[in-house]
């Protein structure tokens, strides 16, 4: 089978190899991989940003659907024929994550899903909704979970979002996308910031009330409290991190939540001053790490009940694998960037 097995960090360094076709043991199903999706972490992965210090090769990339094209023995959950997505997590089935669940994670812990066939227990595995198609489905893992658990399950006890809750997306990558389709099944209003007109409008036909262009706005939390008359929004889908973390907090109404999910523009903050606002505000900062087995099959109901489709910007061939990583480091893209594996069946 052909693969791409980081051997050294760099997107100049990743190419695909020729490896032996992993075979089941007891417990396992094998997958062959049509399609995977690219999130932010599986570029700094390959990169080498996620953790330097990273057992090498690894194969990279959390996000993959497939076929089961065998069994091992015992094996019970799944069947030949099954369409299937490997769980970011290969051991959160349900419950609160504990330090132990969050190991085994595809694409860092263990090889993930670029590849052409890739061996996972049984455990690791849900069918996804039949309208959805293999690269459609590939989305789901990552970040369709992580907005589901942000809009549903985050907190403790969970603080789910509802009908008329105004929600705020930040930029139009894959996240932040699932976050606009998923509260706009719930009945929120939406906000959203990104440095395209172009892209507002493309969201827009998706559902976003409000669209602000922080290139042109750069105060855009200003911008969040005038359009909801000076309250602030309910929630903020916080993808930027340290670059947009004191704004997400300005932006959020008292007693808001802020939901923080990535760090597209960094980890590390010199500003104290942003903090303040949780304490005036008693703001609840939550962190989402992806989710549960559970909430991705909970999320798949959601998604076959609405007949939703992902949204996917551009999909490059299993050959232009570092192009896609390219594209992804460019921000240039609107929804998620996916590789092709094999053509669809």
């Amino acid at each position: 089978m052909r693969a791409y097995p980081i051997q050294q960090f760099g997107l100049d360094h990743l190419r695909h190899l020729d490896l032996p076709t992993p075979q089941t043991t007891p417990g396992t199903v094998l997958i062959k991989v049509h399609a995977v999706s690219l999130n932010y972490r599986d570029l700094m992965v390959v990169k080498g940003l996620y953790n330097p210090k990273m057992s090498l090769p690894r194969i990279p990339c959390s996000d993959g659907a497939g076929e089961v094209v065998a069994t091992g023995e015992g094996v019970t959950r799944v069947r030949v024929g099954d369409r299937v997505c490997g769980i970011f997590m290969q051991r959160w089935l349900d419950s609160p994550l504990t330090a132990d669940k969050s190991k085994a994670a595809l694409g860092g812990d263990v090889d993930g899903m670029l590849t052409e066939y890739a061996v996972l227990d049984q455990e690791g595995v849900v069918r996804f909704p039949e309208h959805l198609t293999y690269e459609e489905a590939s989305t789901l893992p990552c970040a369709g979970v992580t907005v589901w658990n942000a809009l549903h399950h985050a907190g403790d006890p969970p603080n789910p979002a509802h009908p008329g809750e105004t929600v705020v997306i930040q930029g139009t990558g894959g996240v932040s996308i699932f976050a606009l389709q998923f509260a706009k099944l719930l009945g929120a209003r939406v906000l959203g910031t990104s440095s395209s007109d172009e892209k507002l409008t493309r969201a827009r036909s998706l559902g976003l009330d409000e669209g602000c262009n922080y290139k042109l706005r750069p105060d855009w939390s200003k911008w969040v409290t005038e359009t909801t008359a000076g309250i602030g929004a309910d929630r903020i889908i916080e993808v930027g991190g340290a670059g947009t973390f004191g704004q997400s907090l300005r932006a959020a109404r008292v007693g808001g939540t802020v939901a923080q999910i990535g760090i597209l523009s960094g980890g590390t903050t010199s500003d104290p001053v942003a903090l303040t606002p949780i304490l005036h505000k008693q703001l609840r900062v939550q962190g989402i790490y992806v989710g549960s087995r559970a909430m991705f099959e909970e999320m798949n109901a959601a998604i076959a009940k609405a007949s939703l489709h992902p949204v996917i910007g551009k999909v490059f061939d299993f050959s232009q694998a570092a192009e896609a990583f390219a594209h992804m480091e460019s921000a240039s893209h609107f929804g998620k960037i996916v590789i092709r594996i094999s053509p669809q069946p």
